[in-house]
């Protein structure tokens, strides 16, 4: 699959993305969200392991801008259910790429695989993912507490984390 916009390139991952997805992983590690999600790994064998189990599943795609890949977005499916996510470097939040490339993925998919319903998780205090996510056209259905950080004196870091669905 590979999706042209108006700005952007969109195809699926491979393997020799590697280097860009340790860009995005170190860019994300730095930012003040990185605390409500799942660490990614920074070192190199682990990112280069880790974009050839994403580039396996056929449902990571990157997110190119002019040849640099600014970002990826991501679906994980179970049993029919498709849980959407996406990650973006900082250079190129807040200019529209992401509501952009993730509603370009969302029609596409939706064309491909006759998807009825979408999910997605964020923490509440990730006003710009929980605001794109509306734009998209989410709802937020319930909360939960959630940890995936553990603090100085090893405590869990918690959180309210928002489930949104999209009816398609």
């Amino acid at each position: 699959m590979q999706i042209n916009t108006n700005r952007l390139l969109i195809r699926k991952l491979v393997p020799d993305d590697w280097k860009s997805m340790q860009k995005i992983a170190i860019d994300f590690a730095q930012s003040k969200y990185a605390v409500y999600d799942m660490p990614l790994p920074v070192d190199t064998a682990a990112i280069i392991s880790l974009t050839e189990q994403f580039a396996e599943t056929q449902l990571f795609y990157a997110v190119l801008l002019h040849d640099v890949m600014i970002g990826y977005i991501c679906l994980h499916e179970d049993n029919g259910n498709y849980d959407f996510g996406f990650c973006f470097h900082s250079d190129y939040q807040g200019k529209g790429y992401a509501f952009e490339s993730c509603r370009a993925v969302m029609e596409q998919i939706t064309k491909e695989r006759n998807i009825k319903t979408f999910s997605a998780g964020t923490a509440l205090k990730n006003k710009p993912s929980c605001k794109l996510l509306e734009r998209l056209g989410f709802t937020l259905q319930e909360t939960e507490q959630l940890s995936f950080h553990k603090d100085e004196n090893g405590n869990d870091i918690t959180f309210v984390g928002g489930i949104f669905t999209k009816q398609v």
